[in-house]
């Protein structure tokens, strides 16, 4: 408790710490202040009746941090930079050279890397704000509005999606953690006292056992998420002897941290991405009269919207991503390499390829048991609520991994700060 006291005092006393802090709560309150600003035209009541019987719009409301909930001008959320950000990832393996450009061309190649992510994202915002806007005016939630008041909303919700943009990265540089997560876990966290007076209002005393159940289930996918993100396996290194100038180099041992869950939420952020694209590209052109578009947009949508076949896909998706970012974030040549350079060695194996290959079984092992609980973690709503027939969405399995896991990389990024001031 006093060691908890005494960095709480230097996060407030030391001024560096204490602006990244402030900077991150001002962009959460910018944030939610664009999130509170409707477009003109909304109908609530169409609005609250649409969204009750679309599961798909619940799970988008996520991203967009509950601005698309209320029709905002940033009811786009950072749902089309993570696109753009899964499009330029998905590339990496087609082509060498933005691969190389990922990988090899250290901090000046990534900020190349992130440029064509955000030119990329203005076209996916243009076309996912007209896609919407679409759908929402053929529901009759836009009511009212001509063809020029249309297009100004798509370039009014194609510019909050690109200040969103603007104001997680700002966060990532300046503040602490990373700008989109925080962006999204701050969504998820504004959207708990509606949900909390929800629960209220419709408590039925029979159904106690089973809130009783889903609280159960969410503190032990808490504690699963926080032991899972913590878990590591310590590959010991061992530094060989050198004699220079009559002095001894070396001889050290240290170890070679290697993450369970190496990939973090980014899988499962990557697959809701997937999953929501092409629904709301069928949502729309089934609003259209053209042929043949009608009868694969019925099927699209019917499959999806099966929770059985959705749930599957799902976890097929999480599970594929994050053997996906794994293997483009972790690059057990290089680090070979990087070894051998420094003349460090795992003990019992060969420098150099059979490094490389020792690391690389290590490491699919492990994204194994990372990409099962992922999976698992993902489609524990939708298997809830086959069992008992109670929709979880709002306190579901993704929104709480995303929450805890968002928190746990503050607080590590805190500590961090601290712990170098400290020094």
């Amino acid at each position: 408790m006093q060691q908890f006291i005494h960095k709480l005092r230097i996060i407030f006393t030391d001024s560096a710490i204490r602006t990244r802090v402030l900077f991150v709560l001002g962009a959460i309150a910018v944030f939610r202040a664009l999130a509170a600003i409707p477009l003109p035209g909304v109908n609530r009541q169409v609005l609250e009746q649409f969204f009750q019987n679309n599961q798909f719009l619940g799970f988008l409301n996520i991203f967009s941090g509950g601005g698309l909930s209320n029709l905002s001008i940033a009811l786009l959320g950072v749902g089309p930079f993570i696109t753009a950000s899964i499009i330029m990832q998905l590339m990496t393996v087609m082509s060498p050279k933005l691969k190389a450009l990922y990988t090899e061309e250290g901090e000046t190649g990534r900020q190349k890397f992130t440029q064509i992510s955000r030119m990329l994202t203005l076209p996916l915002a243009i076309l996912q704000g007209f896609g919407f806007l679409t759908l929402l005016q053929n529901q009759g939630v836009l009511t009212g509005l001509t063809t020029f008041e249309f297009v100004t909303n798509i370039v009014v919700v194609t510019a909050g999606a690109l200040l969103l943009m603007w104001i997680g990265e700002l966060v990532t540089e300046y503040g602490i953690g990373n700008g989109v997560s925080i962006i999204i876990f701050a969504g998820i966290v504004a959207s708990l006292p509606a949900t909390a007076s929800q629960l209220l209002f419709t408590f039925d005393q029979s159904q106690l056992p089973i809130y009783l159940g889903f609280l159960a289930a969410a503190l032990l996918v808490i504690y699963a998420v926080v032991v899972m993100t913590q878990a590591e396996r310590q590959v010991p290194i061992t530094y060989a002897k050198t004699v220079r100038g009559g002095k001894t180099y070396g001889g050290t041992t240290s170890y070679l941290p290697l993450r369970i869950n190496q990939s973090g939420v980014i899988p499962i952020i990557f697959a809701l991405s997937m999953l929501l694209f092409p629904q709301m590209v069928f949502n729309v052109l089934s609003t259209f009269d053209i042929s043949g578009i009608e009868g694969v947009s019925a099927a699209v949508l019917g499959f999806l919207s099966n929770t059985v076949y959705y749930g599957i896909l799902y976890f097929i998706l999480v599970f594929a991503f994050t053997f996906f970012y794994t293997a483009v974030t972790f690059d057990p040549d290089s680090i070979s390499q990087n070894l051998q350079r420094s003349g460090a060695f795992i003990p019992g194996i060969r420098p150099g390829e059979h490094t490389s290959e020792y690391l690389g079984k290590l490491i699919t092992r492990l994204t194994l048991v990372g990409a099962l609980f992922l999976g698992a973690v993902a489609v524990l709503p939708i298997g809830m609520q086959i069992l008992t027939g109670v929709s979880t969405l709002a306190i579901g399995g993704t929104a709480l991994l995303i929450a805890v896991s968002v928190i746990i990389d503050l607080v590590r990024r805190i500590d961090s700060q601290v712990s170098l001031r400290e020094y």
